[in-house]
């Protein structure tokens, strides 16, 4: 797949590096996934906020072709972007490439038209501009990403990385993405609606080993029913404190934070075994294979069964 990175002059390095280090990190003895190369509308070499300069032979023509177009940020004083570069988004969008704003990133693709109507997100600080400057976009300044569909926003630095490991997992699968995100030393999947921020209450008290534990044990019995109230037993809190403290800690609820590790769990068993879909999704935690579809439809938009072949397609292609 063919992922088109766009720089500009002035971009803090991390901004390009953080989407070409996804997608362009090729785990020991597997063959490439995607073909990344970064372009950009300005005249090389392009500075950069670090005190040096990148130099690319592409320009936006490479959108063309690409499979992912990624806006890696935007200026802090928020500019108008250029017409060549709204016209380019535009086409890639009509022609059916994934557009992917990652933090001020957001700006050009609302300026393009192409947030018209769709929830997004960009860094907390700058959202309130977003929402003055684009009232046609909701913006929701409290999530790390937003995916959309064909469209994908995330907040500030480190949710560029989160949401370019969250299209990794969704195109190339479960296993690849934990692969990389162990390559990078990063956590391989933070779901899109936790907090851009979380307010971690200090002193850290005696009981963090205890909750750190009950983590540990709902993510090995995913297949285990899970209450709330069993669960705030298991870590000697109440219900109430329970679901503030896993709040504080995960950034995302209960619930929300036992939907994702089962997801992943099933998209590595459809992966890597040949069990039944009635068997992924009990193993998984889903109960029945009606309700694993209706997640894996609502989550990632295909189907247990669509995903298996999707998967096992690329491995012979390989």
């Amino acid at each position: 797949m063919r992922v088109a990175v766009i720089a500009f002059d002035g971009i803090t390095p991390f901004h390009v590096a953080a989407p070409c280090a996804v997608f362009g990190t090729v785990p020991e003895g597997q063959a490439p996934v995607f073909d990344v190369r970064v372009c950009s509308a300005d005249a090389m070499p392009l500075r950069t906020a670090a005190g040096f300069s990148i130099a690319t032979e592409y320009d936006l023509s490479l959108l063309e072709a690409a499979d992912i177009v990624i806006m890696a940020a935007w200026h802090d004083d928020c500019r108008s972007a250029p017409s060549v570069l709204l016209d380019a988004l535009r086409r890639a969008h009509q022609r059916g490439a994934r557009i992917v704003g990652l933090c001020l990133g957001a700006f050009p693709l609302a300026e393009a038209g192409l947030l018209d109507g769709r929830t997004a997100t960009t860094h907390w600080a700058f959202a309130d501009g977003l929402v003055q400057r684009y009232p046609k976009v909701k913006v929701d300044a409290e999530v790390l990403y937003v995916d959309d569909g064909d469209v994908l926003t995330s907040a500030g630095v480190a949710a560029g990385l989160d949401c370019c490991l969250h299209l990794l997992r969704q195109v190339a699968g479960a296993e690849l993405a934990n692969s990389v995100a162990r390559r990078l030393l990063v956590a391989p999947h933070r779901q899109g609606g936790q907090a851009q921020f979380i307010e971690r209450p200090l002193p850290v008290s005696n009981s963090e080993g205890r909750f750190a534990q009950v983590l540990d044990w709902m993510a090995g019995h995913l297949g285990d029913e899970q209450s709330i109230d069993a669960l705030a037993a298991r870590a000697a809190m109440s219900r109430r404190n329970f679901t503030r403290h896993f709040r504080q800690v995960t950034g995302t609820s209960v619930k929300q934070w036992l939907l994702s590790q089962r997801l992943a769990q099933a998209q590595r068993m459809l992966e890597g075994s040949d069990a039944a879909i009635e068997v992924v999704a009990q193993e998984a935690g889903f109960g029945t294979a009606l309700s694993l579809r209706q997640h894996f439809q609502t989550s990632l938009r295909t189907s247990p069964s669509a995903y298996r072949k999707q998967f096992r397609a690329q491995g012979a292609a390989g």
